[in-house]
């Protein structure tokens, strides 16, 4: 996906069963989504941890926060509580909208090509606009390289 293009729909339920949209998550600017593989494992504890620590200056900026994993909601409920995480967490389990944008598919694993959750992230604006996709990234530090980008 390409900056310009639109996003696709979704309605997805998060951690509490609420079924979520593009329009009741974005803030005023959009909705930073991101990917990642399954909770409470070392990289996506510290991306998550990073994007609740910087989602305060998202929201001022702007951008709301929402992860998006394959895990249900028991494990988005224990995640969010033992890392005291500050937006909603969605469940794709059959990694069917996920793969619309992307985020699963084929990766590169220690050398062996196999199927899995590709990390991403995606900015969204409230029209549906996609501003900016980060694809296959590295967890640390990835939180402040989103803001840096979105706020200029």
């Amino acid at each position: 996906m390409d900056a310009g293009q639109r996003f696709p729909d979704f309605e997805l339920p998060d951690q509490d069963g609420k079924v979520r949209t593009l329009a009741d998550l974005a803030g005023s600017k959009g909705l930073v989504l991101y990917a990642y593989p399954k909770d409470d494992t070392p990289g996506c504890t510290i991306e998550a941890k990073d994007f609740r620590d910087l989602g305060s200056r998202l929201r001022e900026a702007g951008f709301e926060v929402a992860g998006l994993s394959p895990d249900g909601a028991a494990s988005h409920c224990d995640f969010i509580g033992k890392y005291g995480l500050s937006f909603p967490l969605l469940s794709d389990p059959d990694r069917s909208f996920m793969a619309s944008i992307g985020a699963f598919g084929e990766k590169m694993n220690y050398g062996k090509t196999v199927e899995g959750v590709i990390r991403s992230t995606f900015a969204v604006a409230p029209d549906g606009t996609l501003i900016r996709a980060w694809h296959n990234v590295r967890a640390k530090g990835h939180a402040q390289r989103v803001l840096d980008a979105l706020v200029q």
